[in-house]
């Protein structure tokens, strides 16, 4: 099943998500359009602009690789005489940032299968793991899944009682051991658990760590291996949380935890906070990795699947495309 596909009122809920995508995108200065204003107040478009966009990319957390693609594909352009004005220019942009996250727009999909399909969520502390785990569990279980949740961050017993709140809310079976207990273990018991209740899909939280420490990120590879030692094919997604407003060191997260574990899929979070949302392009650029949903807030309906046009229209709309939309 493609993940968020099935519920009728999705499409208004959508439109009311983008809506508050740009809204929160284009708090104060656009990003991008309003500068693309400034930077040609004639309306010729030349190398100097071209420079000035660069910079303001790069300020964007595009990244340095990423923009240079971009200024290169619309300096060749520039080049046989296409880009004429801002309208133009604003087009070839939209071109080569829909270019680059198209691909990765790819959503959630559960398969049917006879044991539990298990999502293990990883990243740093303070990301929103466990915010988009009750968030996750509830599209689900909208979805028709019977869902249960592992508490795998056994080093804080808020972690555990966190989740445990999310439980309650959703009336979804929390599976969770004392503080402080093998986290392997309990990611296991609770499979062992979901398995024999014929549960559709098993969430397990870990422990937030910095992707330097070797040690912890040792135990994240180490429940993968006891997992894949029952099914071989679980977990089927380990899904990366990403907290937008962490920039650069958003990209670094990811790059250290796809190669100790070979994430499957991202959610990014915080897009409502300082984050312009340029992290995405470097990351879906040179990682090539799925981004399944976004975040812009606490409430259920302010995590919905990655839509690579729409959050391109976001990134480049206006104050007052954001307002009026």
């Amino acid at each position: 099943m493609v993940f968020g596909k099935t519920k009728t009122k999705e499409p208004a809920k959508k439109a009311g998500f983008v809506k508050r995508l740009r809204a929160r995108l284009n708090r104060g200065d656009s990003w991008l359009t309003y500068d693309l204003t400034k930077l040609a107040p004639g309306g010729n478009i030349d190398a100097d602009v071209l420079e000035e966009l660069e910079a303001a990319l790069v300020m964007a957390d595009v990244g340095v690789d990423t923009t240079e693609r971009i200024i290169a594909g619309l300096q060749r352009r520039l080049d046989r005489k296409e880009l004429k004005d801002i309208a133009a220019l604003q087009e070839g942009l939209r071109r080569a940032l829909s270019d680059i996250l198209t691909p990765v727009a790819q959503p959630l999909v559960i398969a049917e299968q006879q044991n539990p399909f298990v999502i293990l969520m990883v990243g740093v502390n303070g990301a929103g793991k466990t915010t988009t785990i009750g968030k996750l569990a509830r599209r689900l279980q909208d979805d028709g899944h019977s869902v249960m949740l592992a508490a795998g961050d056994t080093f804080r017993a808020a972690a555990v009682e966190q989740l445990q709140a999310w439980g309650e809310r959703n009336n979804v079976s929390v599976i969770a051991q004392q503080t402080g207990a093998d986290p392997a273990a309990v990611i296991f018991d609770a499979y062992e658990a979901a398995r024999s209740r014929n549960i559709d899909v098993l969430i397990a939280d870990t422990a937030g760590r910095l992707q330097t420490q070797a040690g912890l990120m040792d135990e994240l590879v180490k429940i993968k291996r006891v997992l894949a030692r029952h099914d071989p094919l679980s977990p089927q997604e380990i899904m990366l949380v990403l907290d937008a407003s962490q920039g650069q060191n958003a990209m670094v997260q990811a790059e250290k935890f796809h190669a100790a574990l070979g994430v499957t899929g991202i959610t990014v979070t915080k897009l409502d906070g300082s984050a312009k949302g340029g992290i995405l392009l470097p990351i879906a650029d040179k990682l090539r990795l799925p981004v399944r949903f976004i975040g812009i807030g606490e409430q259920a309906d302010d995590m919905q699947p990655f839509d690579a046009d729409e959050f391109v229209d976001a990134l480049l709309s206006t104050d007052n495309a954001a307002q009026d939309s």
